[in-house]
């Protein structure tokens, strides 16, 4: 009997050592995915931290003139303020053309906001050293008086016009139109001009002037200051009648710097996209309030200037062959009238910069 216990007991250990030397039981298919997850999370976790890696934005330098094409920038101007813009941009605003030339020719500025005649003279300058971007404004000049013996181009015969924008469109486009209706300037019309537009308001409500020429939103800024001015004469209907339709009367653009444009494509292209952005939502009814807001902060004008005058602007966004066309139409129509108005030659094709 003990004999028989001792070979039951022997069996039972020679069983159990077997089974503890047995082959590892293969991993299931959840198991494999859990390793799999475990060492491709870390590879994961490296891609987002790689993600959230913000990318350096380009400093583009620019200047505006305050006015029409300053509140189509509002909005551009408040994303810069919050870093939400795509690029870093540096705005100077300016008062006159003449503060930006010089800053462009140098290359100080990459991108400018002009007078469309002067994108011309620029270019022809800089032998090609500028291209035109995207045209901003169109027609927004008028013929004010404190009085009411204004209501044809022919009555202001014999009369003294006060104005700004000597040597840009307002000049040629005026000279234009009064030689188109047979007056000449300094003959039949005398034109006396301002440096800067503000300066030309406290000559109409002292009496000093009676007649004036003034873009919006500053022909707002006088209606609400001065109760005996009105509107007499629109520049764009006139414009459209003189020329008979050939060209559009544009007022403002874009210009860059061609080598800017050449080394910075993305980041212009950015630019245009985000300025057409501003435009739109500065031109619309719901963002109308906001904008004459960051206009006063932005120190461009009044708030309640703002809201009167954006509507009356006229703001664009054109690029592209339609820019193109309006603007090859409108410098014709001046080269025409007077070569020196657009640098003494009219542009060629590498003028005109296409996304």
């Amino acid at each position: 009997m003990k004999r028989f216990l001792a070979m039951i007991l022997a069996m039972t250990m020679t069983v159990a050592m077997a089974a503890c030397g047995a082959e590892p039981k293969e991993p299931t298919q959840d198991s494999e995915t859990k390793q799999e997850q475990q060492v491709e999370k870390p590879k994961e976790e490296q891609k987002e931290e790689q993600a959230e890696v913000p990318q350096e934005k380009t400093k583009i330098n620019m200047a505006v003139l305050k006015g029409p094409t300053a509140l189509g920038m509002l909005d551009l101007m408040e994303k810069d303020e919050q870093e939400s813009a795509s690029n870093d941009y540096n705005i100077t605003l300016a008062a006159a053309p003449d503060e930006i030339v010089g800053k462009i020719v140098s290359g100080e500025l990459d991108l400018a906001a002009v007078p469309t005649n002067l994108a011309s003279t620029l270019y022809n300058k800089t032998q090609g050293g500028v291209k035109l971007a995207a045209l901003n404004t169109m027609g927004v000049l008028y013929i004010m008086e404190t009085g009411d013996t204004i209501h044809s181009v022919e009555d202001l015969r014999g009369k003294t016009i006060y104005a700004t924008g000597q040597g840009s469109t307002p000049e040629f486009a005026l000279n234009l139109i009064l030689e188109k209706n047979g007056l000449k300037v300094g003959e039949d019309v005398t034109v006396v001009y301002k440096g800067e537009h503000a300066e030309i308001a406290p000559l109409l409500a002292s009496g000093e002037a009676e007649i004036a020429l003034l873009p919006q939103p500053f022909v707002t800024s006088v209606l609400m200051q001065n109760e005996k001015a009105r509107v007499a004469l629109d520049i764009t209907e006139e414009w459209d009648k003189a020329v008979e339709g050939q060209s559009g009367l544009t007022m403002g653009c874009v210009v860059v710097r061609s080598e800017f444009a050449e080394n910075n494509k993305e980041a212009l292209d950015q630019f245009l996209s985000e300025y057409q952005q501003s435009i739109e939502k500065v031109n619309s009814a719901e963002g109308l309030e906001h904008a004459a807001e960051l206009a006063e902060k932005y120190d461009v004008m009044k708030a309640p200037v703002a809201k009167q005058a954006i509507p009356k602007c006229n703001l664009v966004f054109e690029e592209g062959e339609k820019m193109q066309q309006i603007a090859q139409g409108f410098l014709q129509v001046m080269f025409e009238a007077n070569p020196k108005s657009v640098g003494g030659a009219l542009p060629n094709e590498d003028f005109y910069y296409h996304r």
